[in-house]
């Protein structure tokens, strides 16, 4: 199957600018910078936490017709591993249906093949990709001032109490990066936990056309992206949903009227000795 988005890496520029929203909330009360600065170490020491796991993520796609069918369903599922400290997408199934046999051999083959690359990239090149992904973080630095934060309430998100917050672009932004550009094009509503300054979930509006993918997948003004994380072995903030509601264009040429759903579930941690181990066996 071929999907009518990206692959789910360019969502990381998404994910990371909700998360850059929601920690920069407590902006409203006293000690603003040291709480930033806390809510900000804390997303850093998850997203490191993250390697640590293992998940499965199933996507499933909706195209609609100008009346509001649907027109199309499509849904792979893949199993989010661990190889040499990096994370690895491997293809499992399509329309819930395990690959054939032909195509899951073929699946192992690449990721044995990646398993050997990765084995024996000198430290100088491991080094290098781990630096190559604290850089792309480093646009979270210009969130506070992106936005306007209003705080609306308080609610409980599973069980937990979080902050409700508006965010509004800030129109005198501007960017330093590439990646804060995305800043400008998006506003709505986050959740952050009060206990652990760790975004929640966020509920966010496309003001402006929004590329992904090597400008590949473009998200139309009046698009939709909402996101949830859950808290997985009282250690770590991971993945749950993301859903996409989008009149979009591919690849320049073809516009569609799309529905995006991921779901994750299946959360393990990865252990050197014993490879994998459940959430329900830890």
């Amino acid at each position: 199957m071929k999907s009518n988005r990206p692959d789910t890496r360019y969502y990381c520029v998404l994910r990371t600018a909700m998360t850059a929203a929601l920690i920069v909330a407590p902006l409203c009360g006293q000690n603003a910078v040291e709480i930033v600065k806390k809510s900000i170490d804390n997303d850093f020491h998850n997203s490191d936490r993250q390697k640590d796991y293992t998940y499965q993520e199933r996507e499933q796609d909706r195209e609609f017709d100008s009346k509001g069918s649907v027109t199309k369903t499509e849904s792979q599922t893949s199993e989010i591993t661990v190889l040499v400290g990096q994370p690895y997408r491997k293809l499992i199934a399509k329309d819930d249906k395990p690959l054939p046999q032909k195509d899951a051999h073929r699946e192992d083959e690449k990721m044995d093949r990646e398993l050997s690359h990765r084995e024996n990239m000198s430290p100088q090149d491991r080094a290098n990709l781990e630096k190559k992904r604290q850089e792309s973080r480093k646009f979270l630095r210009e969130v506070p001032e992106a936005f306007h934060f209003t705080l609306a309430g308080e609610e409980k998100v599973s069980g937990r109490p979080a902050w409700v917050i508006d965010a509004e672009p800030n129109p005198d932004f501007k960017p330093k990066t590439m990646q804060a550009r995305i800043l400008q094009k998006i506003r709505g509503k986050v959740w952050i936990d009060q206990s652990e300054y760790q975004w929640v979930k966020a509920d966010m509006h496309v003001l402006d056309a929004i590329s992904l993918g090597l400008a590949l997948f473009r998200i139309a003004p009046g698009g939709s992206i909402y996101y949830e994380q859950k808290r997985v072995n009282d250690e770590v903030w991971l993945p749950e949903q993301l859903r996409i509601r989008a009149d979009a264009r591919l690849a320049y040429v073809k516009k569609v009227r799309t529905e995006i759903d991921i779901t994750y579930q299946d959360y393990r941690k990865f252990r050197s000795d014993a490879k994998m181990v459940s959430v329900a066996e830890k």
